[in-house]
């Protein structure tokens, strides 16, 4: 089944519509999704899960302009990127869009304060201080802000990458497997803050997680199997992503 698009006349954070994608040609191809249409509501956060090999990083990919479609459209805020050149998508998604990585992804040779602040300096805009101080205090970082990475625990660099997804109050944030490198309360510190970020300051946030756990901090899960959206839950608890997943023979 194909997950249903946002409430009519609602314009959601982000949709695809028939999305395709396929590695390689001819009898090496692989068709890693098989028209998928979906729209995320902006204010929500949505985890994407499915089993190895199901397609969830690649629908991920193509949902952030990471990667490019086959065929179909994708869209952000009502902008379709497969219409965009490589120049217009890296402002995209330098000025719009935000990324969490199960690897962290800062910069060594820069302070947390500088990682965080990093895409507005990219982007040529002034920090909004009060906005950084408030992620700087939710965070916990306050007293790291003048350490490298290498000086801060992995729960600590990865609230530094938060907080640098958050700071330009982008249109949405995607989090490929953030708690993957974390311990599980380090792991559960980062995911509520992710939830808060939802609740308390209308971010959208779209996750891909294999953690049943992590999603369950999510408003809606979306199932992917062999390409296709193949179910959804709303609320999820654990024991319904469990239940789910088991379905999916994951």
């Amino acid at each position: 089944m194909q997950a249903a698009d946002s409430a009519v006349g609602v314009q959601p954070a982000v949709s695809a519509v028939d999305l395709v994608k396929v590695y390689g040609s001819g009898q090496t191809a692989v068709r890693a999704l098989d028209g998928v249409t979906i729209g995320l509501d902006a204010g929500r956060f949505t985890a994407i899960m499915g089993p190895s090999g199901s397609g969830k990083s690649t629908l991920m990919h193509c949902l952030a302009g990471l990667d490019t479609a086959t065929s179909g459209t994708v869209s952000i805020g009502g902008t379709d990127l497969t219409k965009l050149s490589d120049r217009q998508l890296t402002v995209l998604r330098r000025e719009r869009v935000g990324f969490v990585f199960q690897a962290f992804n800062l910069m060594p040779t820069l302070t947390a304060e500088q990682n965080i602040l990093l895409p507005l300096e990219l982007a040529g805009t002034t920090p909004d201080r009060a906005w950084v101080k408030s992620l700087v205090d939710v965070l916990g970082l306050a007293d790291r802000l003048r350490h490298r990475p290498s000086e801060l625990s992995g729960g600590q660099q990865q609230r530094v990458a938060v907080a640098r997804a958050l700071v330009s109050r982008p249109d949405v944030v995607f989090a490929d497997e953030p708690t993957g490198n974390l311990d599980s309360r380090t792991g559960a510190e980062v995911l509520s803050f992710l939830r808060q970020s939802v609740r308390e300051l209308g971010q959208t946030i779209v996750m891909v997680t294999h953690d049943p756990v992590a999603a369950s901090y999510a408003d809606r899960v979306v199932l992917v199997a062999d390409g296709r959206l193949v179910s959804e839950l709303e609320d999820p608890t654990p024991d319904t992503v469990i239940d789910a997943m088991r379905k999916l023979g994951a």
